[in-house]
């Protein structure tokens, strides 16, 4: 699968919170999300691995209690199922993917 860069396909499941599947196969799907600053994503589980990277910006992630700041080139992984959630600090620009593929991100 190949997808070209387009402004097309974002969707708002969340105020401040815009979200892109890019890619995905049979394993694995890339999400790129747009966030505006004091946007929350509230605290969540689900049993997908999400390995995620900042572009830009700032946020704050929380996964099982701890608390973690991040700035543009920080990375994390947060295995399934474990509690996670996200303050927008500044606005931002992450891209994730997850394993096993999400469905319910598939356009």
């Amino acid at each position: 699968m190949f997808l070209k860069k387009s402004e097309d396909g974002y969707q708002s499941p969340i105020e401040g919170i815009e979200q892109k599947t890019l890619v995905y196969g049979e394993k694995t799907l890339m999400t790129e999300f747009r966030l505006k600053s004091g946007a929350v994503l509230p605290r969540h589980r689900h049993p997908h691995e999400q390995t995620g990277y900042l572009v830009s910006g700032r946020i704050r992630l929380h996964v099982e209690g701890r608390t973690y700041d991040c700035a543009p080139g920080d990375s994390w992984c947060v295995a399934g199922n474990a509690e996670h959630g996200a303050e927008i600090i500044k606005d931002a620009v992450a891209v994730e993917v997850f394993a096993p593929v999400r469905t319910e991100y598939i356009p």
